[in-house]
């Protein structure tokens, strides 16, 4: 994870001026950002462990003004990094040393909403809950909802293949994504997919979904939409501990059900929560709570549900509360939804992990995780999507403290040598980045990585665009530009999916 690093990094060199006067030219002077003090926004994601400043920020509006931008920096060998909202838990879109920032914050129109074919195209910095609110007028709604959605936007759910709680049942962001039109290292831009277009033998779209801003920016998107269901019932039970709670998710599912979403919250978490401004009246006695929603026909939820809340009470629930107005679901799902925007509470840092394993694994991991946490003497707060069993143990921690920062390096290794023991593996949806570099060799041969190396430099021969993250660096010494440690600023790349669903953006 790599965050005994300084508090606050150094200042890289200015850049050219030339180089300055041409990325004005390309998006306006007022959207070229080098003063010291602003670029401190941009040092770290929302997982603060790996910081860095950039040399410069720029905001295109378009994707002429991207591809302007990406082609000026190519031409003077300048690494090029992504961002959307900063949403993101892994440091995929920190500058390692220096670089330059170009953020989509700006590129955030509804570009096409087309209800007759359950369509929309959208720029990168449309949040994932606006294009969900948009499409609502029409009966429609976009299915992949990251805990973050009311702030992530689609480039960032689309570099790192976003899942959410109700990707249980509808799919990732792959799934909706028909075609793309992105803007290359060299500025070069390129229409993948897309309705209209001839479909080809290679699944073009499919292999930029989950690159993590390694191959390039997704300067427009065209998404599918889905029908918006006419029903939704929301049940949130109460057990003693955490493991009883995992064993009703695995009750739920061998029953045949299949809810829409099933979200475990532990009692470190709920404790947090209930303490700050978005307290939900989740009780702080309990030692875990598990959110199940069904959604679909009113007239067909009412078995499914009854026959969760019997899976629950057998597996050790003591209370099992049921909504019954939509006001009442906004309040369950409160706790988890806001859960880590509470974290803040427990301690000045924290690392996100983000192991996926198998639903029938999940107790016996989670008495394995809170074995770890007790031997390294951390505190860790659970809130995780159970239902496809992608775990986020939250480590609580100061990174001012050199020792427990080491403690907190350990357990972290720890934790996910044990998902990919029982058959996991490193990532569901956050993502590899800088924070998951270390831990591919756990799940990729040597060849296998050359491989992923390969398809990065196929993309972006210079290793300009993104460097330093997913890979690490090659053992034979022989990775080509644009890879290296993340103190060269150099990088890698990745096929979609590589951890599993993908992450948050």
């Amino acid at each position: 994870m790599n965050s005994a690093g300084p508090i606050s990094p150094s200042l890289p060199p200015p850049l050219p001026e030339e180089v300055l006067a041409d990325l004005r030219r390309a998006v306006g002077p007022r959207w070229v950002i080098t003063d010291p003090d602003h670029l401190l926004v941009y040092e770290a994601d929302a997982q603060t462990g790996h910081r860095g400043l950039p040399q410069a920020v720029v905001l295109p509006a378009s994707t002429q003004e991207a591809a302007a931008v990406f082609g000026c920096l190519h031409g003077h060998g300048i690494p090029v990094i992504p961002r959307g909202a900063g949403t993101g838990l892994a440091g995929g879109a920190v500058a390692l040393q220096g670089g330059v920032v170009v953020s989509t914050a700006r590129m955030n129109r509804i570009l096409e909403l087309d209800p007759d074919n359950r369509r929309a195209v959208v720029q990168p910095g449309v949040s994932n809950s606006r294009l969900s609110a948009a499409a609502a007028a029409f009966g429609l709604h976009y299915p992949p909802d990251p805990s973050s959605q009311t702030a992530c936007t689609l480039g960032g759910n689309v570099a790192t293949n976003a899942g959410g709680p109700h990707c249980l049942k509808y799919g990732v962001t792959g799934r909706y994504v028909t075609g793309l039109k992105v803007v290359l290292a060299d500025g070069e831009v390129m229409h993948l997919g897309g309705a209209g277009r001839e479909g080809s033998l290679f699944d073009f779209v499919g292999l930029f979904v989950g690159s993590e801003g390694c191959f390039g920016l997704a300067a427009e998107i065209e998404v599918v939409l889905a029908p918006t269901p006419e029903g939704a019932c929301t049940l949130l039970a109460l057990f003693d501990t955490l493991e009883s709670a995992g064993k009703a998710v695995t009750e739920i599912l061998k029953a045949g059900l299949l809810p829409a979403a099933l979200e475990i919250v532990d009692r470190n978490t709920i404790l947090a929560v209930e303490a700050s401004a978005y307290a939900a009246g989740y009780p702080t006695h309990a030692g875990a709570a598990l959110v199940v929603e069904f959604d679909g026909y009113p007239e067909g939820l009412e078995e499914e549900v009854v026959q969760a809340e019997e899976r629950c009470r057998a597996a050790g629930a003591w209370e099992v509360r049921r909504a019954r107005t939509p006001e009442e679901r906004a309040a369950l799902w409160k706790g988890r939804k806001k859960a880590f925007g509470a974290m803040g509470r427990l301690a000045p840092d924290l690392v996100v992990q983000d192991a996926t394993v198998p639903r029938s694994r999940l107790p016996e991991v989670l008495a394995r995780i809170d074995g770890i946490a007790r031997h390294h003497r951390l505190r860790i707060a659970n809130v995780f999507h159970a239902g496809d069993g992608n775990l986020h143990p939250n480590i609580v921690f100061d990174r001012r403290d050199a020792d427990e920062t080491r403690r907190v390096e350990e357990a972290a290794r720890e934790i996910m040598e044990l998902c990919v023991a029982v058959g996991g593996t490193i990532t569901g949806e956050h993502g590899v980045g800088l924070e998951k570099r270390e831990y591919m060799p756990l799940v990729f041969s040597p060849g296998e990585l050359e491989v992923l190396r390969g398809v990065k430099r196929v993309f972006d021969p210079a290793g300009l665009c993104n460097p330093g993250k997913v890979l690490p660096p090659s053992q034979e010494g022989r990775g080509g530009p644009g890879e290296g440690a993340p103190d060269e600023a150099v990088g890698g790349g990745r096929l979609p999916g590589l951890g599993g669903r993908g992450g948050e953006g």
